[in-house]
């Protein structure tokens, strides 16, 4: 089964974004082991060296780590696990920040909206 991907940015980024997304949502845990690299490429319907370009990035970021012969895992550092929810928290706002703002409105007026909106999800 293939992912739909945005045609606007590169596939590897958008797997390195799905994947880091997954261990902040918990979905994969630290010190869990990730599908092989010829395993996930089938999965996701993409060429083999594009998963492995995004498996070395994700080694790079200190996200996971590969244990020769026994394949890539998530890393077990808590702390940078928080460290990378927080800013991908911080991206996530800049980038809807500078979305309102280019379409004319506040952030007081987008507080005041999410403060409003707030009490519907409890």
């Amino acid at each position: 089964m293939g992912i739909d991907f945005l045609p606007d940015k590169p596939i590897y980024q958008q797997l390195i974004e799905r994947i880091t997304g997954d261990i902040i949502r918990g979905m994969l845990k630290p010190g869990e082991k990730l599908p092989s690299v010829r395993d996930y490429a089938l999965e996701v319907g993409v060429n083999a060296n594009t998963m492995q370009r995004v498996y070395k990035e994700l080694e790079q970021m200190e996200i996971t780590e590969t244990k020769r012969g026994q394949g890539s895992f998530v890393t077990e550092d808590v702390k940078k696990i928080a460290l990378l929810r927080d800013e991908m928290k911080e991206q996530l706002v800049r980038s809807f920040i500078q979305n309102i703002e280019a379409l004319g409105f506040t952030t007081d007026e987008m507080v005041a909206h999410l403060t409003e909106r707030g009490g519907e999800n409890d």
